[in-house]
């Protein structure tokens, strides 16, 4: 019979899979219907290294205090046409690069980047909940979202540490990343 340290784990294990989000401590904590948030950082950081040492194409990662499941970044590229392609447009998509690695930034300075058309993909990307635009005089302060960063499942310092090399390449429109 199964010990119910293990049990907590695959129930974990299971929401992260058909959530398709970042789940919070205490949302798996009361799924679990445990108290202790120790007890269940505990179990999610033992779920974690478990799937490390698997060396699947499948990963739990924590996003502050919360935690994701998702595919590996070498093999996104050869699933991702079978994931379906984000409803984003390509010039939102530049514009989401552009925020991620430089915001929070004015709208006013990413119109002066990119032009007038910035505030279609602006209003796209908040719509989509991808961005947030916070009033501020007469321009909006942009800056990513927790959706952002769940849907693209990066951590906001592996946010910071996107290399020029990749926001050039994102802002080119090309499909593949550099290698």
């Amino acid at each position: 019979m199964p010990d119910a340290r293990s049990e907590h784990k695959k129930v974990a294990e299971a929401a992260l899979f058909v959530s398709g989000h970042a789940m919070s401590i205490d949302e798996l904590s009361n799924l679990l219907g445990i108290a202790s948030i120790g007890y269940v950082k505990a179990l999610m950081g033992e779920l974690i290294e478990e799937y490390k040492k698997r060396d699947g194409a499948l990963e739990i990662s924590a996003l502050g205090d919360s935690y994701i499941m998702g595919v590996k970044g070498p093999y996104m590229g050869k699933v991702n046409s079978i994931a379906g392609a984000p409803d984003i447009t390509k010039g939102a998509l530049r514009i989401l690069a552009y925020v991620g690695k430089n915001g929070p930034v004015m709208q006013s300075d990413v119109v002066k980047a990119f032009g007038t058309t910035v505030y279609d993909y602006v209003k796209e990307l908040v719509e989509k909940g991808f961005i947030s635009a916070v009033r501020i005089g007469r321009s909006k302060k942009l800056a990513t979202t927790k959706k952002f960063l769940e849907y693209f499942n990066i951590s906001k310092d592996e946010l910071k540490s996107i290399s020029s090399e990749a926001l050039k390449h994102a802002e080119a429109g090309n499909e593949q990343p550099p290698q």
